[in-house]
């Protein structure tokens, strides 16, 4: 990498200093009396001395700029050390390329200047050229430092996401396991032949889960699998007391949605509204294309004063996760419909499925 910025500067450089060479050859053709070849001869050789000078010079500058810290961002205190190393580099640059004009003798004896006012001149026509050359090399710098900055900036962000989500999956499954391990108890004194077929369920679901685990969103085909194995489960447990329905629009199963995402808001309607009712109740689970969004419900009977208020588990990880995943395309709610129902909305972008 530094080998490779090193020759990047070298042909920037040297291009630069190129292209004022040829700039200045342009002027003189143009502008000037191109009829007599001494003249234009010498012009071509003080032409000469000038850039070398200047690439010897501003190489010089980069040097000192580099040794003395004062690549940008430049601290304020040091900007008077900029502008005094700048100032000398222009006087020596200046003094230099008239001291060598002067020993090789590439001037027109007829129209000699003092040595003096040719210094000043020099001083005069040198200025700008230095001035641009530091400008450019901030510049670059600064967009340099710009660019390198915005893509840790995106590696920062996709690291804290990958965290996250890590960290929200890790909560998950433990979460999921003990609720199905209490369920499993209840039923072991009571009916060991039914809490058998429950460990058989939660084998399934634990299968599935650890598959789900190795990605960030998977099938909701896979995803429905998962709670239908779950809603078994549990209806060992509530029996007739338990209400299952599904409305799934077959066109949906191959979206791509968050693992273990509606198990968890299954478990959360299971928990905090159909456990909360004497009698029972029913849990639907909707997929459905609606608006060009992907919409999963989840309706269950209950209030929402006793699905936390909106501050559960089931109900946090969701939003942290579509925030993660879709950032602001996604949206979750929940709310309550009629007098003893709570309704749970996940809109998702729908995702282009590729045969």
């Amino acid at each position: 990498m530094r080998t490779s910025k090193s020759t990047l500067y070298w042909w920037c450089q040297l291009g630069g200093w190129l292209f004022y060479g040829l700039t200045m050859i342009f002027f003189a053709l143009v502008f000037e009396n191109t009829s007599i070849s001494t003249k234009m001869d010498i012009f071509y050789r003080r032409l000469a001395v000038t850039i070398i000078c200047g690439i010897l010079f501003t190489h010089a500058l980069r040097l000192l700029i580099v040794n003395m810290e004062l690549r940008p961002p430049i601290q304020p205190q040091k900007w008077s050390l900029l502008s005094l190393t700048v100032l000398s580099i222009i006087v020596l640059f200046s003094l230099s390329n008239s001291a060598i004009v002067e020993w090789l003798r590439f001037y027109d004896p007829d129209k000699k200047a003092p040595l003096e006012k040719r210094f000043l001149s020099n001083l005069v026509l040198d200025s700008p050229m230095i001035l641009v050359w530091v400008s450019i090399y901030y510049v670059w710098h600064y967009v340099e430092l710009g660019t390198k900055s915005e893509i840790q900036k995106v590696r920062l962000e996709s690291l804290v996401k990958e965290l996250e989500l890590k960290t929200i999956k890790s909560h998950i499954n433990p979460h999921f396991i003990f609720n199905a391990l209490n369920s499993i108890r209840a039923l072991v004194d009571e009916n060991p032949g039914r809490a058998r077929t429950a460990i058989t369920e939660l084998s399934n679901i634990l299968r599935s889960s650890m598959q789900a685990e190795k990605m960030e969103t998977v099938s909701f085909e896979k995803e429905l699998n998962i709670v239908k194995d779950y809603l078994a489960l549990e209806h060992i447990r509530f029996e007739d007391r338990l209400n299952v329905e599904y409305e799934i629009d077959e066109d949906t199963l191959d979206q791509p949605v968050p693992p273990m995402m509606l198990q968890t808001l299954v478990e959360n309607a299971i928990k905090h509204g159909i456990s909360k009712q004497k009698n029972g109740g029913l849990v639907r689970v909707i997929s459905d294309y609606r608006d060009n969004h992907h919409e999963l419900i989840i309706q269950n009977t209950g209030q929402l004063n006793n699905t936390t208020g909106g501050d559960g588990f089931g109900i946090n990880s969701t939003r942290n996760r579509l925030k993660l995943l879709f950032g602001g395309k996604a949206n979750f709610e929940i709310r309550e419909i009629g007098e003893n129902m709570v309704e749970a909305v996940v809109k998702m972008p729908v995702q282009p499925i590729y045969s």
